[in-house]
């Protein structure tokens, strides 16, 4: 199409049609007034947040899920700073978004005025790039350049205009997507896949990890073939339990902290990892249940897009630059002809299931021990009995929020959205509203404790104006679990700032248009839950859970016990105690 006359405004939001924008999550703002009030005839809902946080956690989880860029939006200064957090955490997730990020008037600038702020160099650092609108004849294809980064670099992008570029007047074509970005998909150089597949065909005990990478990529009957091919175990990588189906007979669970034990022990006897679309973070890669599990003398082949992930945390013996399932299928192809020992491998396979069994009768024993009322591993049990298998899970951060790491299995990708290595709180509940939104006839809960809740709860107002039937089970003992369990390890069962003393959050729920339900007998869990889902209404379930029952920490290695040389504090001394302080069950 020829140039036409447009305003700013027009040029933006044709831009976002031509992007397939469909909706743009924040609150309501003078800034960018012009821009919104086009939303409607351009088939633009604008979702309103109760708080910007929010806004970015919701496409988040909806970019996760529907792998497009989510768009969120907010009011200069204040509006835009609340967004830190969440586009930090997006950024950490590698999930592509844009945030139009209004800046105060061209007029005014450096001088202070109502609601300015640096919000370029604030977002620098936690996102893949800043990009600048310098003139409002720019508006358009600087916002095309935004797009372009953050889908080639997956992450977010800060898209800044000054609050008076949104009007004036213009020429502008709106160019389709193809005219200005291009699929990064790629397979690898020819030599790192012929070494690839030269490593797993001489392997005796090939293991592969699955990744982000693998979900984002559609790769899982790529994985499926080369597993089946191998007779290799597939780990989901941390926090990305839903990278290979969990009813796969090759399938051993989640690594990580509170993953599965199976998949930690196989994996420890690897010869050869096929790592596929996936970044071996550091923390998924730790040591855990006190064994530093992560084969030290394995030979890595990494499969990454993204060439700075490349050996990054752990040396490799071969690293692919490449997307997950195209250059698993080139590895594939490569394979089937430098080895003709491909099928079941019965030995192996009864080697796998035996140490799957042995570890689904550990969780469950654990989980059946007493708790008062409820033990937090009960709750999670009989939470993941009743999910249905279409059922989309977003959780937390924190000790019972992790421990569900070893208990929720699906079957099908993008289906478990959880914090991930940003770590901060209140990111389940936002991020459960944006996975209905981009999934309404799916079953979505989320998995949230107290402390947490209390960053987010606010947003179930949203859920009730929005018809949005989020199913929120609040685990509730009443602390910041996590925190607590540090200091019954390393403080002596000195207990500060770690104690909550919260309200009935169903009746919270209730008053604010939602469903609430108090849960306290372990028996009635499995039921709430089902109602729940079945009621297509908002809801918040209060689990009231065992507050001793904690989980181990997150990294005993961060932590060291306390020493003190001042005389007044020679108390808190661990030289000093007793006795070792009492630990707390796991």
């Amino acid at each position: 199409m020829a140039k036409v006359r447009m305003t700013p405004s027009e040029a933006i939001v044709e831009t976002l049609v031509a992007e397939g924008v469909d909706h743009v999550s924040g609150i309501v703002g003078s800034a960018f007034m012009d821009a919104l009030d086009l939303f409607p005839d351009a088939g633009i809902d604008f979702v309103p947040v109760r708080h910007e946080q929010s806004a970015a956690h919701m496409e988040d989880a909806w970019g996760r899920i529907t792998g497009r860029a989510g768009v969120v939006v907010g009011q200069n200064g204040p509006g835009i700073t609340n967004m830190v957090t969440s586009v930090a955490a997006a950024n950490m997730a590698h999930t592509p978004m844009v945030v139009i990020s209004p800046s105060a008037g061209t007029g005014t600038i450096g001088w202070d005025g109502f609601q300015e702020s640096d919000q370029v160099s604030i977002f620098k650092a936690i996102t893949k790039a800043t990009v600048e609108v310098t003139h409002p004849r720019r508006a358009a294809d600087v916002l095309r350049t935004a797009f372009r980064i953050a889908y080639a670099e997956r992450g977010p992008v800060l898209y800044d205009i000054p609050r008076d570029y949104f009007y004036g007047e213009l020429e502008e074509e709106i160019l389709r997507p193809d005219q200005y970005r291009a699929d990064m998909r790629s397979k690898g150089s020819p030599e790192s896949l012929d070494k690839a597949a030269e490593l797993l065909a001489n392997a005796k005990n090939p293991v592969i990890i699955a990744g982000k990478g693998v979900v984002d990529g559609g790769a899982v009957a790529t994985v499926k073939a080369l597993a089946e091919y191998l007779t290799a175990p597939v780990a989901a990588s941390y926090l990305h339990n839903d990278a290979f189906p969990a009813d796969h007979h090759l399938a051993v669970g989640p690594l990580g902290y509170m993953g599965s034990k199976a998949a930690m022990k196989l994996a420890s006897e690897a010869d050869v990892v096929l790592a596929l679309g996936c970044r071996l973070s550091v923390f998924g890669t730790v040591p855990q249940y006190d064994v530093d599990w992560f084969p030290k003398g394995a030979k890595i082949v990494q499969v990454d897009i993204n060439p700075k992930q490349i050996g990054r945390t752990h040396p490799i013996e071969v690293g692919i630059v490449g997307d997950a399932r195209e250059a698993g299928e080139e590895i594939f192809v490569r394979l089937k002809t430098k080895s003709k020992n491909g099928g079941p491998n019965r030995e192996r396979i009864s080697r796998i299931e035996a140490e799957k069994r042995a570890w689904k009768e550990e969780q469950v024993s654990l989980a059946m021990e007493d708790g008062d009322p409820i033990h937090p591993r009960r709750a999670l049990l009989e939470m993941s009995r009743v999910l249905p298998e279409n059922a989309i899970v977003t959780t937390d951060i924190g000790n019972v929020c992790s421990t569900s790491n070893g208990y929720f299995e699906f079957t099908q990708p993008r289906k478990f959205i959880a914090a991930l290595t940003f770590g901060n709180c209140g990111f389940a509940y936002p991020a459960a509203l944006g996975a209905q939104i981009a999934r309404p006839e799916d079953p979505v809960l989320a998995v949230v404790g107290d402390g947490a809740w209390g960053m987010s709860l606010h947003e179930v107002s949203t859920a009730v104006e929005q018809n949005l039937p989020v199913v929120a089970c609040v685990f509730n003992n009443k602390k910041w679990g996590a925190e607590q369990r540090n200091q019954v390890d390393f403080y002596n069962n000195r207990f500060v700032g770690s104690e909550i003393d919260g309200p009935n959050f169903a009746e919270v729920g209730r008053a604010m248009g939602a469903d609430g339900v108090l849960v306290e007998d372990p028996n009635d869990v499995g039921d709430a839950v089902a109602e729940a889902i079945s009621s297509r209404r908002p809801t918040v379930l209060d689990i009231r859970v065992d507050g001793t029952q904690l989980a181990p920490p997150f990294r005993r290695d961060a932590l060291k016990m306390p020493e003190r040389f001042l005389e007044k504090y020679a108390g808190t001394d661990h030289r000093n105690w007793a006795k070792e302080p009492a630990g707390a069950s796991s």
